[in-house]
């Protein structure tokens, strides 16, 4: 068989240089390649890029008396997928395209090859015709239909339930934790909870939420800061479903009253880790659990390509790189403020500092960083872990977040003694930010001569590179959005028509939003004479200060994200 290949392949070849289609090093050249991945000739060919995929199958159409067809242009049914099974197809590179009364119509690259028509004949009982496409349209063909036939769909898992064969008690106050354990390690259980968590994995979503309500139960998945639900699991499934859960995460399956913490750690091979959060919140109708997707290698460190522009960019990086001060990045949660913060800490991580960061939770732990993890139940806190971290010899500090006076105070008499202190605040932009530290009872002259750089940030959702088509938006409509209308012109807006590659949905990956104030001498003064919010921001911006609206309009001008997103992302100015 692999001889019939082999000899096939070759004289493709010999007549493609024969017909001048290629010349005769091009084909020595991709029968070496052949040699090294096994591939057909043609395969070699197209990959190599000398000759088109189209050129190839319309020769091979001449050549052998057979229709060419353009296989991604066509939609192969389910049903006739069934009559080869995918072993099948590899074996002989073919693809089955449709069937007509008795005849079956199969796609193939080599129409010489009888051994695999007459075994695909004697397989299937079905009369065989022959349409041509070229080696490359063949493969991707086979592990796009075969992969979706093939791979475990949460139907085909919960197909293996019985219906009597999990029942739990609702009862909390009688929880037999013997059954509610034997159902969570039930094979379909197992087998469906591995598949949510695989699928969260694939899809790119960066939150799991499986919630149980009165009547229903469902799964969703947080991609690129949305909500999407994807399946409703049988409600009596519930209990089973979060004890498993618990156990991965080594919880108290028997305690369903109060909310807990842990953490599940998954191996997907060739060196790759997971990291899962768990939290499990006691609801009416049962425990919600939200489990946190944590990716170290999908950690984007590269502040260039966070979203920063460059003038900004400039502003940020002098700030950190001061040998003492506070830089503050503020924005509501899931807004990328600990990527920022992080990757900040690793521009700043050398061997000649000492960091030390307190976290809640610590999401990536960095070789060279002192990581503390908070644990308020037995005193830890934030202002705790500041406290001791003055007296460990500290070049730079960053603390999660500044909840409350005491954080607060303490991080600024840091920052003030020749520490470089980041945190981050929850606030909607950076002018507000001074007036928040105010609030808490910081007096005005510490804040001013404690803080470098305030930067409030928000994440918009890209628009699908595969899928982006131009579209038009009236000059209105920009200028309304705060365009500048000598700019409305330069706008390339763009919008996901939604494909397989981002779901549907027309975005794919996120982009970070930057407004970045650095505190200069005349915002100090304004402070200190009790300027309000809106008195600084005219100021910051008269001083080139980007605020978020107009960060998200250059990312709309530049056909990155879409006027939905700058409106979901940015308030107007």
């Amino acid at each position: 068989m692999a001889e019939s290949r082999s000899t096939g392949s070759n004289r493709i070849g010999e007549l493609l240089v024969r017909e001048k289609k290629i010349s005769l090093s091009q084909l020595h050249k991709a029968q070496g390649e052949q040699k090294k991945s096994g591939e057909r000739i043609g395969y070699a060919l197209t990959k190599l890029g000398y000759i088109k995929e189209s050129d190839l199958a319309d020769f091979l159409s001449k050549q052998y008396g057979v229709p060419s067809i353009d296989l991604e242009e066509f939609e192969v049914d389910s049903e006739v997928l069934k009559l080869i099974p995918k072993d099948v197809a590899e074996r002989h590179q073919v693809i089955p395209v449709s069937r007509v009364g008795s005849s079956l119509i199969i796609a193939m690259s080599d129409p010489s090859n009888i051994y695999a028509i007459d075994d695909i004949k004697f397989l299937t009982g079905y009369n065989i015709e022959v349409v041509v496409a070229s080696d490359a349209a063949i493969k991707r063909a086979i592990e796009k239909y075969y992969e979706e036939e093939t791979g475990l769909t949460y139907d085909d898992v919960l197909e293996d339930f019985d219906p009597d064969e999990i029942e739990v008690s609702d009862d909390d106050d009688s929880v037999d934790i013997v059954e509610l354990k034997k159902s969570s390690e039930d094979a379909p259980v197992v087998k469906l909870v591995n598949l949510i968590l695989l699928d969260a994995i694939k899809k790119g979503a960066s939150d799991i939420h499986i919630e149980p309500y009165e009547k229903e139960f469902r799964v969703r998945f947080r991609i690129d800061g949305v909500l999407y639900e994807v399946m409703k699991p049988p409600n009596k499934l519930k209990n089973a479903i979060t004890s498993r859960l618990k156990i991965m995460s080594a919880l108290d399956i028997a305690e369903r009253r109060l909310p807990q913490d842990g953490r599940i750690k998954l191996k997907l091979g060739k060196g790759r880790e997971m990291d899962f959060r768990v939290s499990v919140l006691p609801t009416l109708f049962g425990e919600k659990v939200v489990l946190r997707l944590l990716d170290k290698s999908n950690l984007q460190l590269d502040m260039t390509k966070l979203g920063f522009d460059p003038e900004p960019l400039k502003d940020f990086k002098n700030a950190i790189h001061q040998p003492y001060g506070m830089v503050l990045v503020t924005g509501p949660t899931g807004s990328g403020k600990t990527t920022t913060l992080y990757s900040a800490l690793a521009e700043l991580n050398k061997t000649t500092d000492n960091i030390s960061t307190a976290e809640d939770p610590v999401e990536f732990n960095f070789p060279g960083i002192n990581q503390v993890q908070m644990h308020d139940e037995i005193g830890l806190n934030f202002a705790a872990s500041l406290r001791a971290f003055l007296r460990q010899d500290p070049d730079i500090i960053m603390v999660g977040e500044i909840r409350d006076f005491e954080t607060a105070e303490i991080g600024i008499k840091a920052a003030l003694t020749g520490h470089m202190v980041l945190s981050t605040l929850h606030t909607n932009d950076a002018p507000s930010t001074v007036n928040r530290l105010l609030n808490m009872g910081i007096e005005p002259f510490l804040v001013t001569a404690s803080v470098n750089l305030i930067m409030a940030q928000r994440l918009a959702r890209r628009v699908c590179s595969e899928c982006a088509v131009p579209i038009e938006i009236t000059p209105e409509h920009l200028i309304e959005l705060g365009a500048k209308p000598e700019e409305v012109d330069d706008y390339k807006c763009m919008k996901g028509e939604g494909c397989k590659t981002c779901n549907g949905t027309g975005y794919k990956g996120r982009v970070a939003c930057y407004e970045v104030m650095p505190f200069h001498d005349e915002l100090k003064e304004m402070v200190l004479n009790g300027a309000s919010t809106a008195e600084l921001k005219a100021e910051a911006i008269r001083m080139g200060m980007q605020t978020l609206r107009q960060a998200a309009l250059k990312k709309l001008k530049a056909g990155i994200t879409t006027v939905e997103e700058v409106v979901r992302a940015s308030a107007a100015d």
